[in-house]
Parts: structure tokens; C-alpha cells; sequence
């Protein structure tokens, strides 16, 4: 009888597609990539999916850019101007990133 659990398929699959990542280690990347732009720390200590990076942790639009630069040089993916342009949010952009690195 085979038993799987969670955790033995998220490792699997870690070592089938290296791309692969869970939503947690993602969110965990993406902390730490916005964090030397925020300028409103209490909107990073409560980031969550709904976490908009103008309005609520006061990221300039100039300092966007280098985060979406950042995002790309992190998980080695090419973020078009479309994409780009709708990185407003942690969850649009944790959509982006793992649209991206599923069509790897």
C-alpha cells in the first residue's frame, strides 16, 4: 500500500522541477526582495496577499521597477511590461512569478 503525504510529494516534485516552489517560500522571496524599498515597515509586518506596494508599504513607483529588475534576477524569469504593470499587489505578483516559472 503506498501512503503519500504532503510533504513527500512537495519534495518530489522539488526534485523533478526545480522551479518548484510553494506559495509560502515564494511570498518568503519576495519579503525579502520589496523589503529594502518599503517605507512603511508596519505594512511589511502585516504583508499578506492583499498587501498593495503603493498604498499600503508606500513603495515609489521608480523604486517598482527595481523590485520587478529584482524578481527577475531572483527567480531567473523575463516579466514583460504587461506583467510589470500589474504588479501592484503581493498577489497579482505571486501569480506573475509562478505563471512565469510554470512556462520554464
Amino acid at each position: 500500500m503506498l501512503v503519500l503525504s504532503l510533504k513527500n510529494i512537495t519534495s518530489y516534485l522539488e526534485l523533478l522541477v526545480p522551479e518548484f516552489m510553494t506559495k509560502e517560500e515564494l511570498l518568503s522571496k519576495l519579503k525579502n526582495i520589496i523589503t529594502p524599498y518599503v517605507q512603511n515597515q508596519e505594512g511589511l509586518n502585516s504583508l499578506n496577499e492583499n498587501t498593495d506596494f503603493i498604498k499600503d508599504l508606500e513603495i515609489n513607483s521608480a523604486n517598482l521597477v527595481d523590485v520587478v529588475l529584482d524578481v527577475e534576477d531572483e527567480f531567473d524569469i523575463e516579466i514583460d511590461n504587461e506583467s510589470m504593470e500589474k504588479m501592484l499587489t503581493v498577489k497579482a505578483s505571486l501569480e506573475i512569478i509562478e505563471s512565469k516559472l510554470s512556462a520554464k
